[in-house]
């Protein structure tokens, strides 16, 4: 593989991204826990809204994780923050920095073999080749990997051919230039091979099969579940409840509800999980906002009804914590999108008393 005309196209393609503006290991760091399921576009003010929280290594570590968790906020994923935010905890307590080895990285809460080698490539440029969605792209189509590269074995191939052509001293940018033409040139649907550095190198060109590679195995029907839940009133607050530590969404704040059973209906639905989270009874009121939201692995369709307060004492049931909340406090939870598109159905309308 022509690495030398892969440098040369990225030191004039390459984008003018905040966090290449940048050697601060934390700040890179922050950077690629963002990009592992954010697009780029979509990433950069969520990375300049953490720094901004979060400038240090340090003032990370000394953090509340429900800030943390809404300084995260709609980014998604929020897995990625708790464990950023474990990490640096230990980083800090540790080394009092962001630790300059592989091995050292990899043994951190929440950071496997690409953020291992991202970090510690472009911030302390060790000779340690990533494999990401684009690299791999990339040199499927060079290589014409017939594997399926959902597979262990498949990327162990790909992840050997990036090292052996990794050049020791440019580490760091060689990553980036893979990640960077895989992103912009290499792309999924009619990549723009006339503007590749590799196009003398690649298989796939020659074999005119760009558009197989890389091989994938079909992705299974995307599951779909309809959520209800309830805007609770009682004396001008509102229901709230945290999702427990551990799995999806975790630590962050909701409205009760849940998904429904076979045939129940939403309102149903929306009374009887309110009372399993909380222990509280609600008289179901009219619907107030309906909200599609997709995860990586699944969709729902989130309804949600005005309810009032009837009986019971709030307490966290299947729930970490419960607290009742006015308006104006809202904002310092941080909710799933969905949920934050229900409060902003809310607030914007003009005719509602309910928050």
């Amino acid at each position: 593989m022509n690495t030398s005309k892969l440098l040369s196209w990225y030191a004039r393609h390459k984008r003018n991204l905040p966090w290449r503006q940048t050697r601060d290991p934390y700040k890179i760091w922050v950077s690629e826990v963002l990009l592992q399921q954010t697009r780029v576009d979509q990433a950069i003010p969520y990375y300049r809204r953490f720094l901004q929280r979060f400038p240090t290594l340090e003032a990370l570590a000394h953090a509340d994780v429900n800030d943390v968790l809404k300084a995260w906020e709609g980014a998604g994923y929020y897995s990625r923050a708790r464990n950023l935010h474990a990490a640096a905890k230990i980083a800090f307590q540790k080394y009092g920095r962001v630790p300059d080895s592989y091995e050292e990285l990899l043994d951190l809460p929440g950071i496997g073999d690409y953020i291992a080698s991202a970090v510690s490539s472009i911030a302390f440029n060790k000779p340690h080749a990533v494999l990401d969605g684009n690299v791999v792209r990339v040199l499927s189509r060079v290589t014409a990997e017939k594997g399926d590269v959902a597979l262990s074995k498949t990327k162990e191939k790909l992840k050997r051919v990036a090292q052996e052509n990794l050049p020791p001293s440019r580490a760091g940018t060689y990553n980036q230039a893979l990640m960077e033409l895989g992103a912009t040139a290499c792309l999924p649907k009619k990549p723009l091979c006339l503007n590749c550095p590799l196009r003398n190198d690649c298989r796939a060109l020659k074999l005119k099969k760009q558009d197989f590679f890389p091989v994938k195995k079909k992705k299974k029907p995307v599951s779909h579940f309809t959520i209800a839940c309830a805007v609770v009133r009682k004396n001008g607050r509102v229901l709230i409840c945290q999702r427990k530590p551990q799995g999806l969404l975790g630590g962050l704040w909701e409205f009760p509800g849940g998904k429904i059973q076979a045939g129940e209906s939403l309102p149903r639905a929306a009374a009887r999980e309110v009372f399993e989270e909380t222990g509280v009874k609600i008289r179901i009121g009219k619907k107030v906002a309906e909200v599609k939201h997709a995860y990586s692995h699944f969709k729902i369709t989130l309804h949600a009804f005005d309810a009032r307060w009837v009986s019971g004492i709030a307490s966290p049931q299947q729930c970490q914590a419960v607290k009742w909340v006015r308006r104006g406090e809202l904002e310092k939870y941080a909710f799933p999108k969905a949920n934050a598109c229900v409060i902003q159905a809310l607030l914007t309308d003009s005719s509602s008393t309910r928050l």
